[in-house]
């Protein structure tokens, strides 16, 4: 046994990556069971081809720039050893085993990258898809993974607090699923404004609950040890994920007078997306207030598109875009300090807090937004992303095996 191994945290570690690598098969199935039955295996295989796409560029440079020493010490990139092959299994980060470490990463980067297909469901091509997650896992996701995770980015550094992937996953993707959905323009269906057809409400349940077990590897797992940290990550999931749920049902009945299944995964999937960020950092009682907020502010954030006429057709935008953005300003206020982090406002903290939160949404933002705008907008000049009306109409299914 290696010196300095814990050999407690490396088991929860291990089970944290197995549980988050599971999110995206149940990412594929509650999209899936979001579309029409005509574009059903598109969506399910757009998420597990990312899987096995990520992986291999993860371990040939993805970590290495994520994670390895500073470039330049800026703070905006990693330049470590491109093989992690190189690394052996007894070589440690922290006192959990590196090689694993980078697995869990890794696990994060699938997940972010399949998230976008929700905002194109419909009117992408496959081909040009495979293409789209190697370059934005590259261009996009793996320096600000940098920023945020690794002790030497800038954003680290400066005392952002981000517990698990708030403006990493959820906003980096939620952003980027709007560049997107400008990129490709309206499908047909959101031009003749007929509604979603969810095509298996199974479907969506089976993969919301797959989604939020795994959630709990992601935010608990996130602590890297098997300790009060992430004690109070896990319990903070859970709080929010309920709380998001109930205040969703509570609106939906209010604004329509009348309750329905997509509505109650949305409000969970909102409280999720929310505490991701802040559920080691947050009580009991801001969890709470945390899943209530991103709810409320989700069920209306997911309309803008109708106003503003942008085709997010799954709700990233609306949903993990929107609600990232509520965890991270969130800690400007009920941070508490305890532990790790700082407190916010409502706990005795300083307004550079709130402030350093609120600017690291719009870097974040922004650096996500113009990258992946440009990428969409070469390869569907190269080689053409969007689908014809026709094709649409058709369904992606029929064109799948053409791709």
């Amino acid at each position: 046994m290696s010196a300095g191994l814990n050999t407690g945290d490396s088991a929860w570690l291990m089970v944290s990556t197995a549980m988050v690598l599971l999110m995206t098969p149940g990412l594929a199935f509650f999209y899936g069971g979001m579309v029409r039955s005509k574009n059903m295996l598109t969506m399910l295989y757009m998420s597990f081809i990312s899987i096995s796409l990520v992986t291999i560029l993860w371990f040939l440079y993805g970590y290495g720039m994520a994670f390895g020493k500073d470039l330049g010490d800026v703070g905006l990139l990693g330049w470590g050893d491109w093989r992690l092959g190189h690394v052996p299994p007894d070589a440690l980060q922290g006192r959990i085993p590196e090689q694993i470490y980078a697995c869990f990463q890794l696990t994060f980067a699938i997940i972010t990258v399949a998230l976008i297909s929700g905002s194109i469901a419909g009117r992408a091509r496959f081909g040009p898809w495979i293409l789209f997650v190697v370059a934005w896992v590259t261009l996009v996701y793996v320096p600000v993974a940098h920023w945020v995770f690794d002790s030497s980015g800038w954003l680290n550094e400066w005392g952002v607090m981000d517990f698990a992937g708030g403006l990493v996953v959820e906003l980096s993707s939620g952003i980027s699923g709007l560049a997107m959905a400008l990129v490709l323009g309206k499908g047909v269906e959101f031009r003749r404004k007929e509604g979603p057809r969810p095509g298996n409400i199974p479907f969506v349940l089976l993969g919301l609950g797959l989604l939020w077990f795994g959630w709990f590897g992601f935010n608990a797992g996130s602590a890297l040890s098997d300790g009060a940290v992430a004690t109070r990550a896990f319990v903070s999931t859970m709080i929010a994920g309920c709380a998001g749920m109930l205040t969703w049902r509570l609106l939906e009945w209010f604004r329509t007078r009348r309750l329905t299944k997509l509505g109650s995964t949305s409000g969970a999937l909102a409280g999720l997306v929310a505490i991701t960020p802040s559920c080691a950092y947050v009580s009991v009682e801001g969890a709470f207030a945390i899943g209530v907020i991103a709810a409320a502010v989700c069920t209306y954030a997911v309309e803008l598109k109708l106003v503003a006429g942008y085709d997010d057709t799954l709700d990233v935008t609306g949903i993990h875009g929107a609600g990232g953005i509520v965890g991270v300003v969130s800690l400007g206020f009920l941070a508490t300090g305890w532990d790790v982090g700082k407190p916010g406002l409502f706990y005795g903290g300083s307004a550079s807090v709130l402030g350093k939160q609120v600017v690291a949404v719009l870097a974040v933002g922004a650096y996500a937004f113009v990258v992946t705008y440009v990428i969409g907008k070469i390869i569907d000049r190269l080689f053409r992303m969007r689908m014809t009306d026709e094709e649409q109409a058709l369904g992606t299914d029929a064109a799948f095996a053409e791709d």
